[in-house]
């Protein structure tokens, strides 16, 4: 376990911040009904189990770079940053648009980053946003320098469409923030802590496409290839693990859980994120969601929801975000946001 950016009394020391946000969903919106047939189950059966009612699916011409620029572009318009004063762009992503070279290469060429610019993707999954977020805070920490963090997925390529376990729960899209000193801006600071639980690595996988199982006819056919979860035990997962790492992460910090003013936790499942804020004790009202509108998103869902947050004007300054990640590895990452 990791935890980056406080001091021994819980504060954060970190003089690195968000400066922006931005986002990117595919135009294509896909009903429960959509994509829910080939799998035999309806809206109602859909949204009764995971409060989603449509998602979007990019376009077999849009790759998850091309998502991703967007993301960057938006945060950085939001941030006043120009893409030729970033030192580091960092992607979170488990669908990139080849297994090399990175995906952050084409994202940093794309955004129009100067010669030299550092970058490189992070996969932790769901969870990989809050990893590659902590590891730009580390990195630009007392350099002064800028950074893009992109979470962004395509999973709708990796779905089996017959499989009503996995295929009515994902959507593709991209968010992004703009990393920079803190003094003086929107954002005071960020404390993290990481974590992984490898035993659990086969609760959520690809199984073929690697060097352990290249992709090949019989994994072709077998439909190794396709995304697959046991959705039981990643709820259990999420109960008897991630809940109580909330509460001894927030108690670490010195912060009651009832004193954050925004928690935006990874967008797995609606019901499932009902009962996380419950089991926490975050109040009524206080998280924030867009599962409903676009599905699980993947590395995604954390930035595109923070940034819906701050775009509807919810984010105030002294306000405390929390974020929550977690998915497959199993790994899981919790920052606290002060602005």
């Amino acid at each position: 376990m990791i935890t980056t950016g406080t001091h021994h009394d819980g504060q954060p020391t970190a003089s690195v911040g968000i400066l922006g946000t931005g986002s990117c969903l595919p135009s294509q919106v896909v009903t429960n009904d959509e994509a829910g047939h080939p799998a035999g189950v309806d809206d109602a059966w859909i949204h009764s189990r995971t409060g989603i009612r449509t998602r979007r699916w990019a376009k077999p011409d849009e790759a998850t770079s091309d998502l991703a620029v967007a993301a960057g572009r938006a945060a950085l318009e939001d941030a006043g940053i120009r893409a030729a004063q970033l030192s580091l762009v960092i992607v979170a992503t488990s669908t990139p648009d080849a297994p090399q070279p990175p995906t952050a290469s084409a994202v940093a060429d794309g955004l129009g980053a100067g010669p030299g610019t550092a970058a490189f993707d992070v996969n932790a999954v769901c969870s990989g946003f809050v990893f590659a977020l902590t590891a730009a805070e580390r990195m630009l920490r007392g350099t002064g320098g800028y950074a893009v963090v992109v979470g962004a997925d395509i999973y709708s390529r990796i779905l089996d469409r017959a499989d009503r376990r996995t295929a009515i729960l994902f959507g593709d899209g991209a968010g992004a923030v703009v990393l920079g000193p803190a003094a003086g801006g929107r954002a005071a600071g960020i404390a993290a802590r990481l974590a992984g639980f490898g035993a659990e690595r086969d609760l959520i996988q690809v199984p073929a496409g690697g060097s352990r199982l290249p992709a090949s006819a019989d994994t072709l056919r077998e439909g190794l290839h396709y995304f697959k979860m046991n959705g039981r035990a990643v709820r259990e997962f999420v109960a008897d693990q991630v809940a109580p790492a909330i509460a001894q992460f927030l108690a670490d910090q010195g912060v009651d859980p009832r004193d954050i003013d925004h928690f935006v936790p990874h967008q797995a499942n609606g019901r499932m994120l009902q009962d996380l804020a419950e089991r926490i004790g975050i109040p009524a009202g206080r998280m924030r969601t867009t599962v409903e509108t676009y599905g699980n998103t993947g590395s995604a869902s954390i930035p595109v929801t923070l940034d819906d947050a701050a775009r509807r004007g919810g984010i105030r300054p002294g306000d405390r975000v929390l974020l929550a990640g977690f998915g497959g590895g199993m790994a899981m990452g919790l920052a606290l946001l002060t602005r």
